[in-house]
């Protein structure tokens, strides 16, 4: 889909994915979507100008959906940057590097392309059904993530493995909880035998 890179075009953009998204069976990956094609375009026009011509691409091949912004400006570069959590201004790219398996930057002689992935293939327990749990964990992740200021040790451009930003993500909620429960006066060590037994109990059951 073809635009011309102004703020209102956004909203435009945003309904298209959702119309397509839902058509492909992916309704549940629509607001990931919407909100990293508001950031790549919004990108456009902070950083290349208003009024650049840019296309929207989406794909997938049934186990990633990928999003692609593509404009003229080939030096004008999206990276992150360590901002701070109330900073008005460069938390584009690190919303889209908390939400997104991974992303990067392309380049040609004419253009650049920006992406993202998203992994859509659902993690399944035994029998095909959807552990809840691990729905309610990753969204619980994705909204970790973004309260969190990007790495300085990240190499701009070139993304993340998405399971190695997870694992990262999950030994800090797991931190702050720990520190939550000191605060509050609780047993932490108490509390994570008692996560201990009922996660083992959950194993046994799926085995059965």
């Amino acid at each position: 889909m073809a635009f011309t890179a102004h703020p209102e075009e956004v909203a435009r953009l945003r309904r298209a994915v959702g119309i397509h998204l839902a058509a492909w069976g992916l309704a549940d990956q629509v607001d990931t979507a919407q909100l990293c094609v508001s950031e790549l375009v919004s990108n456009i026009v902070t950083h290349v100008g208003a009024g650049t011509p840019g296309s929207l691409v989406l794909s997938t091949d049934g186990e990633r959906l990928r999003v692609e912004v593509h404009d003229p400006d080939t030096r004008a570069l999206p990276t992150l940057v360590d901002a701070e959590i109330d900073a008005e201004g460069g938390r584009g790219m690190a919303l889209v590097d908390a939400l997104t398996d991974r992303w990067g930057v392309e380049l040609y002689t004419a253009h650049k392309v920006t992406w993202c992935e998203v992994v859509t293939e659902p993690t399944a327990t035994t029998g095909g059904a959807v552990d809840p749990s691990v729905t309610r964990a990753e969204a619980l992740l994705n909204t970790y993530a973004t309260l969190r200021p990007p790495t300085s040790s990240h190499e701009p451009g070139r993304g993340r493995v998405g399971r190695a930003v997870a694992e990262e993500s999950v030994i800090d909620v797991i931190t702050d909880f720990l520190r939550w429960l000191r605060v509050r006066g609780c047993d932490a060590d108490e509390v994570l035998d008692r996560a201990q037994s009922r996660y083992e109990a959950t194993l046994s059951h799926s085995r059965r």
